[in-house]
């Protein structure tokens, strides 16, 4: 190994290097463990977590489109306790941190979510504001800045974790959001989710997905990505977690140039499973190639 350092402190959350992979596209982790070496890994956000299991939306679901993909999975789990009780105990011993994505309904909801996972061995939150909030029509709570405030408010109330916010892309302004989220008290601010789309079965003439509407991830979505972190960057003081359409290594190193601190690898997994680890190696050569011996140096080099 090289003396490069790809060391990443996140607002107290230390990671040994800057790659993580994204809720929804790596399980809880172990089910890639015939794939990838786990303990090389910076962090692992784990599958969406709630209050109670979820079967999530009828099928179909899942919908590949050109340089990507759409899914309407609605959030299947087993629920925050199963999470405890018998998958935790399976990966709190593993060298990368574990993160815990967390989804509600009602602000209550996240609260309950964060009361539970505070005493436990985990080592941040990740709170998903794209859910929609029932009390204001099923109105995502990511589209308003006061309403994705209230979550990180109530989160914050019931733990010390490190907490990281995820915010959705569908919205009119991405820097307000994120400065409401910092205000309101997250130590980091993870981005992008997925953006809304739909595929439409010509022969059939309707929908492909059962719930018509799905999340667009995948290389097409990088773009907009890459730009949402960028202004971000600008915008806040507390460090970034840059994702979307990640699928290689020159994808990961254009969202260190825009101001990521971190990033999260997810619907590539997909595609191929040893990708984070390819992504790793890729990130070392191109420092040495560049003469930086510190991952860090070139976090926001492209904002001018």
């Amino acid at each position: 190994m090289s003396n490069v350092n790809l060391t990443v402190d996140l607002n107290g959350l230390e990671l040994k290097n800057p790659v993580t992979t994204a809720s929804g596209t790596f399980g809880f982790g172990l089910e890639y463990k015939n794939y990838v070496d786990l303990d090389k890994l910076g962090g692992v956000m784990v599958k969406g977590t709630t209050l109670q299991p979820k079967k999530g939306n009828p099928t179909p679901r899942i919908a590949e489109t050109p340089a990507g993909m759409l899914n309407a999975i609605g959030l299947q789990n087993p629920g925050v306790d199963h999470f405890i009780n018998q998958i935790l105990p399976g990966i709190k011993d593993k060298e990368f941190k574990t993160i815990v994505n967390i989804s509600g309904n009602t602000v209550e909801d996240y609260a309950k979510l964060a009361t539970k996972l505070a005493e436990t061995e985990i080592d941040a939150i990740e709170i998903n504001i794209s859910c929609p909030n029932v009390k204001k029509g099923g109105l995502a709570f990511g589209t308003e800045a006061d309403m994705a405030a209230s979550v990180v408010q109530a989160v914050r109330a019931e733990t010390s974790l490190p907490l990281i916010t995820k915010l959705s892309p569908n919205v009119v302004d991405i820097a307000e959001i994120a400065q409401a989220v910092e205000e309101a008290g997250t130590d980091i601010i993870s981005l992008i989710n997925t953006l809304l789309g739909m595929k439409i079965d010509i022969e059939r003439q309707e929908p492909i997905l059962a719930n018509k509407i799905g999340g667009l991830s995948g290389p097409a979505i990088k773009p907009v990505a890459v730009r949402m972190v960028y202004q971000v960057a600008q915008a806040v003081d507390i460090p970034l977690i840059g994702m979307g359409g990640i699928s290689t290594v020159e994808d990961a190193i254009e969202f260190f140039l825009a101001g990521a601190n971190a990033i999260s690898v997810g619907t590539a997994n997909f595609v191929n499973p040893e990708v984070t680890m390819e992504i790793l190696e890729g990130i070392e050569k191109y420092l040495l190639e560049h003469d930086y011996e510190d991952i860090n140096d070139i976090v926001g080099k492209a904002i001018g």
